[in-house]
């Protein structure tokens, strides 16, 4: 199944040297921050994200190869938290967050599995 998960370009440009992924919060949180549909990343996108300016791109995380543990703390399961570093080949694309006219982020778009 694919995870998505939104991160500015240039913060994940400088992670990828390092042996896991760990996004900003992740020292505060504890965990990443992905959501399972596109559609909810969207808007979960819009909620926080819509202000902070430069390109950002969605990771599509396999979860299948992630190696830290994957929880659901919501009741309604919508947003898999990552417990750990994001292993970098979990990560089976990375496409820019399209934005519309007025900011707004738009859906992920579909891969092929």
């Amino acid at each position: 199944m694919i995870i998505y998960h939104l991160v500015p370009k240039e913060f994940y440009e400088r992670q990828k040297k390092n042996a896991v992924y760990l996004p900003r919060p992740f020292g505060q949180d504890g965990f990443i921050h992905c959501t399972k549909n596109a559609d909810e990343m969207a808007r979960v996108a819009n909620l926080f994200y819509k202000k902070e300016r430069g390109p950002h791109v969605y990771l599509y995380i396999e979860t299948k190869k992630v190696k830290a543990k994957i929880q659901y703390d919501d009741a309604a399961k919508k947003f898999p938290h990552i417990y750990g570093g994001l292993n970098h080949d979990a990560i089976v694309a990375i496409k820019t967050a399209r934005r519309d006219k007025d900011r707004n982020f738009l859906a992920p778009e579909k891969i092929r599995a």
